[in-house]
């Protein structure tokens, strides 16, 4: 348990270190995603469903930090927060995204604009296989893998500014593991991301 706790605080310091570094002297906009929808996982254990189930729902809360670029095009962090610290408290896993995302903003009036673009992050996973009992710790092991994603939705604006957006993920997820061969994830989710300074 003090090991999951230990390598999700690192990365989660990690993530937070190097993306601040690289853009200081950016304006950055912050704010907070829901994420909610379901994948296909032959690979880990979902927490949602019964041993020998091949994927499950996933839902994640995440805090992103956004850096406008121009007036079109924006790159983002999404740092997971959420999935990561209920899988280690309630169940001694790991399940750790974060990912940077691209995003192409075309005006569609004052107040709607359509986005999309394509994201990529690393995915760490450390618990049991999709076999294995929920509980089952003897059978964890440790995997990693790039995780790949594509979203487009529209964004929400007041005063020239995005406040919010809905968008749909698909991603997929390679993972890779000691001794075992390689894991498949696709999925899709819904996404609603509210902005704050």
């Amino acid at each position: 348990m003090k090991k999951i706790i230990s390598l999700f605080l690192f990365l989660l310091t990690l993530s937070h270190f190097t993306y601040g570094q690289a853009s200081t002297d950016k304006k950055a906009t912050h704010g907070i995603l829901f994420m909610s929808g379901g994948r296909y996982d032959n690979f880990r254990r979902c927490a949602a469903t019964s041993a020998g189930t091949k994927g499950g729902p996933i839902a994640d809360i995440m805090y992103v930090t956004k850096y406008q670029l121009n007036n079109n095009h924006s790159i983002s962090f999404n740092l997971p927060v959420f999935r990561p610290i209920l899988f280690a408290i309630a169940f001694k896993m790991l399940q750790f995204e974060p990912e940077f995302t691209y995003q192409y903003n075309k005006a569609i009036n004052d107040r709607i604009d359509f986005i999309a673009g394509p994201g990529a992050g690393i995915s760490f996973h450390y618990g049991p296989d999709y076999k294995s009992k929920l509980r089952d710790l003897n059978n964890s092991f440790f995997a990693i893998g790039p995780f790949l994603s594509l979203n487009t939705g529209i964004a929400f604006k007041r005063e020239g500014m995005v406040k919010s957006s809905v968008c749909l993920k698909a991603f997929y997820v390679p993972l890779f593991a000691k001794d075992r061969t390689t894991g498949t994830v696709l999925g899709g989710a819904l996404l609603y991301t509210i902005y704050f300074k």
